[in-house]
């Protein structure tokens, strides 16, 4: 089994790589301060869960395995939530700022004290929980919003999106050709793109999306008993890995965690950069089961971190996907994981019990594993067909 999946090493990152100043523009303490402060005053608030994995840890012969489970956050099932939403509330923010020309705070944002919101559009592309969670924000704070999903993207995940009240368009093609035709028609319709993803002349509000995303990593570094020893985290374009990452190095400096990325092998943009030295796109269809993670081009800003402080990835093979997700299931007490929750799990799982990995890795019975669940059933009839399908 262990054969089918691929173990890239980052070759240009160190434990002791200092955190840059174009590091800190991106995340940062300040940054982490302010979007904490704006999300947890948000109505429905709750740090979410961390789960102990004991059973599975004595498997992998390593002193613990701690699971971050997002599947509650906000009412939506996922870790999105804190990014795409909070990064609609500080471009309401600027906007409206300069509309109204004085500044606006992020609390007349939350309380829609300004009936202005309503003449403001957002978009993005999405494989559906960034899309949801722009949706959301664009509703609480009462912008229009139209969102596109390309051809793959389920009509369980296009529907929880048109919940929200947004326009959804279908884009034929992937992932990274929907994001081209928001931003082409934002262009051209005068509106704001809310993208979770980076590329050049497009990095603000990525960055905000970004900020979001640390406060799933500070919940669950406060919540665990000791610190971790390593950090496997699943990669889209790459920003929830490079927030996670963000945190540990703050936190830990030199003596951070080894941090290992599980990306899906069939959209390994991050196997292929790693493997060059510098951000690949990778081409095709992208079709894997973990449809959060189908994307073939890293984001800018999150190449800018994971380029010193992430220490390998992992190419994930579609035949662990369901496996981990029943597992999950069948335990007590059960854990909700959808597709792309289980990336950094099955590569947790490659790196241990392959023993030249491990000792690559430093992993060994003292080693304590931190890994996040992306996500729950965010389309529960996609979620109910794998649960029935056979190991």
């Amino acid at each position: 089994m262990l054969e089918e999946y691929r173990l890239v090493s980052n070759r240009t990152a160190r434990r002791d790589a200092p955190w840059t100043p174009a590091q800190n523009d991106i995340l940062s303490d300040k940054a982490y301060a302010n979007a904490f402060e704006a999300v947890s005053n948000w109505p429905g608030y709750a740090p979410t869960p961390l789960v102990s994995l004991s059973e599975i840890a004595a498997e992998f012969g390593v002193a613990s395995l701690h699971y971050k489970d997002e599947g509650s956050r906000f009412g939506l099932g996922s870790f999105k939530a804190l990014g795409g939403a909070y990064a609609v509330a500080r471009l309401l923010q600027k906007e409206l700022s300069r509309r109204l020309g004085r500044e606006i705070s992020m609390q007349e944002v939350t309380d829609r004290a300004h009936p202005e919101a309503g003449d403001i559009t957002v978009c993005c592309a999405t494989d559906g929980n960034h899309g949801r969670s722009v949706a959301w924000g664009a509703e609480r704070f009462g912008a229009r919003c139209v969102i596109f999903i390309h051809a793959t993207v389920s009509e369980g995940r296009r529907a929880a999106i048109a919940k929200y009240g947004a326009e959804v368009r279908r884009v034929s093609g992937n992932y990274d050709e929907s994001v081209r035709e928001a931003q082409r028609t934002a262009t051209a319709e005068g509106w704001f793109v809310v993208s979770d993803t980076s590329y050049p002349g497009y990095l603000d509000v990525p960055r905000d999306v970004m900020q979001g995303y640390e406060i799933m990593a500070a919940e669950a570094l406060r919540a665990l008993p000791e610190p971790p020893t390593h950090v496997f985290v699943q990669t889209g374009v790459g920003g929830m890995a490079a927030a996670v990452a963000a945190q540990v190095k703050r936190q830990f400096g030199d003596t951070r965690p080894r941090v290992i990325l599980g990306d899906p092998l069939e959209a390994a943009c991050w196997l292929a950069s790693f493997e060059a030295g510098e951000p690949v796109a990778v081409e095709g269809d992208l079709d894997t089961l973990m449809a959060g993670l189908a994307c073939g081009e890293v984001s800018l800003l999150a190449w800018e971190v994971l380029k010193d402080h992430c220490d390998a990835a992992v190419g994930i093979p579609e035949a662990s996907v369901g496996r981990w997700m029943r597992r999950l299931a069948r335990r007590t007490p059960p854990v909700t994981a959808g597709e792309s929750a289980i990336a950094g799990l099955a590569a947790a799982e490659a790196c241990c019990l392959d023993a030249a990995w491990r000792r690559q890795l430093d992993l060994n019975e003292g080693s304590r594993l931190l890994v996040f669940g992306s996500e729950g059933d965010t389309d529960p009839e996609v979620y109910r067909a794998i649960l029935e399908q056979a190991d």
